[in-house]
């Protein structure tokens, strides 16, 4: 782990910049998290090969994401040598995909974003944070939750579909059939004959219907949100107009008070 505070100033003065930037940073924890809940999961559990795989495929996602992270914190940082030299080579070793070695390295991602989130030392600013940003926090959420649904969807079904009957076989079809019943597109080449997998797949309907909704909205709002962005530009800049005008008008009043001629009983000044 390296230590370096000059390092660890330097990341946690950058969200003190720019704390819009909450939101993806719990984001980016929760994905974190859930990595190290599948390692831990895929090392202490005896699990059997289609699980196993079903947690390949999720880790080559999860990995992705982390180098998009990667990508993304260190083109806007302002100081990528010291983000290259702390953290930075931290973050890309764990984006690498299944390399057991390499995955230790997700905890020093996760230690991080703890260490930048303490820069703001107060809930209340985090809480006012996510409230101001309320479509991308959803969106975000809505992300994270769908990726978790899929991953333990799938390793639901597969382990539920195990008669001669099943027509979910392997872990590909079942990687497809939670996609498919997630985003309630419903083809029907795949479907759970058991009680339990039923049960999964209503679980995964009821879900999928609230997540669509929620990216529907989100998209919504980021269709609207230039208008909006617009009429509050004009309306600061006729804020500032009249508060220009005003300060003109005080000024033309001192000075007029101040040039005002003598009164008439006044003593002359020689």
């Amino acid at each position: 782990m390296p230590k370096n505070p000059t390092g660890d100033q330097g990341v946690v003065s950058d969200v003190r910049e720019s704390r819009s930037s909450v939101t993806y940073l719990l984001f980016i924890l929760g994905v974190s998290v859930l990595a190290m809940l599948l390692l831990a999961l895929g090392t202490i559990a005896n699990l059997d090969h289609e699980t196993r795989v079903i947690l390949d495929y999720a880790d080559i996602v999860l990995c992705a994401l982390f180098f998009l992270d990667f990508l993304i914190t260190f083109a806007t940082s302002p100081r990528k040598l010291r983000y290259l030299a702390t953290w930075g080579w931290l973050d890309l070793l764990s984006s690498v995909p299944m390399v057991n070695a390499l995955r230790v390295g997700r905890v020093a991602r996760v230690v991080r974003i703890f260490r930048v989130l303490r820069g703001i030392r107060s809930a209340r600013v985090l809480a006012s944070a996510i409230l101001q940003r309320r479509a991308q926090s959803a969106f975000l959420a809505a992300g994270l939750v769908a990726l978790v649904l899929l991953v333990f969807g799938s390793i639901a079904i597969v382990q539920f579909e195990d008669t001669p009957q099943a027509n979910i076989k392997g872990p590909e079809d079942a990687l497809w059939w939670s996609v498919v019943t997630l985003t309630t597109v419903g083809y029907g080449d795949r479907y759970p004959v058991t009680l339990e997998g039923r049960i999964v797949a209503v679980l995964l309907m009821l879900a999928g219907v609230g997540l669509f909704g929620t990216l529907s909205g989100f998209f919504a709002s980021w269709f609207l949100a230039s208008g909006e962005h617009k009429q509050e530009s004009e309306i600061d800049r006729l804020r500032q107009e009249i508060q220009s005008l005003r300060e003109a008008i005080e000024d033309s009043k001192i000075q007029g008070t101040s040039e005002a001629p003598p009164s008439p009983g006044s003593p002359r000044r020689l």
